[in-house]
């Protein structure tokens, strides 16, 4: 993933950024040594950024579309009361097992539960509101599970997405996921049923409140 803040201000953000427990320090080495595509780690800035939204916004019930290896859902549930709850959508059995052995030492681990097999269908089956998600996945999906999530989710819910300036791809979109991305930023920001504002955080964060009424 190309940066789109110089690498030096990231740098110094980062350094100016309260660091992560050592579980996620080491969750985040163990990713790079072993995972293909290590980059799609959420890190540091948008990890802490996560655990500060659930502490503000104290959701119940969070739900998580692209599981990795666990760095995002595991920095929520830090901020989860303890009987707040986070459903986490994966379908890559390696990330599977290395989020779920990192949860396993966790004092918050409790809180996750992993879902394998299509987000879309286990959006769907969902039968509880939803107070907080954050959507990272499969970017031609993301419309999908926008879609579903917002039908679910409380009014003053909170929706998050990740990836949302596709490293600058969507300044001149020419494949599928940065054009379908651009076409979703597009249609956000006319979205009578929200609130939202695009962040420059990392390679961009959308951050969405579900309207009342």
């Amino acid at each position: 993933m190309s940066p789109i803040v110089d690498p030096d201000l990231e740098t110094y953000a980062r350094a100016a950024t309260r660091p992560e427990p050592e579980l996620l320090q080491q969750l985040s080495a163990r990713t790079y040594a072993e995972m293909e595509s290590p980059q799609m780690l959420t890190g540091r800035l948008e990890g802490r950024l996560l655990k500060l939204l659930v502490q503000i916004h104290r959701p119940r019930l969070v739900l998580e579309v692209g599981t990795f290896t666990g760095y995002s859902a595991l920095s929520m549930a830090e901020g989860l009361p303890e009987d707040g709850r986070l459903l986490t959508c994966e379908i890559d059995p390696d990330a599977q097992r290395v989020a779920q052995e990192t949860f396993d030492k966790s004092p918050h681990g409790h809180k996750i539960q992993i879902l394998m097999g299509s987000a879309l269908d286990t959006i769907r089956g969902l039968d509880e509101v939803i107070d907080l998600s954050f959507i990272d996945a499969d970017k031609v999906g993301y419309r999908g599970y926008y879609e579903a999530i917002l039908e679910r989710t409380r009014p003053g819910g909170l929706i998050l997405m990740d990836n949302m300036l596709m490293a600058g791809r969507v300044l001149d979109p020419q494949e599928p996921g940065p054009r379908a991305i651009h076409k979703l930023n597009q249609e956000l920001a006319l979205d009578d049923r929200v609130e939202n504002v695009l962040l420059t955080v990392r390679d961009g964060v959308q951050l969405i409140r579900k309207r009342h009424g």
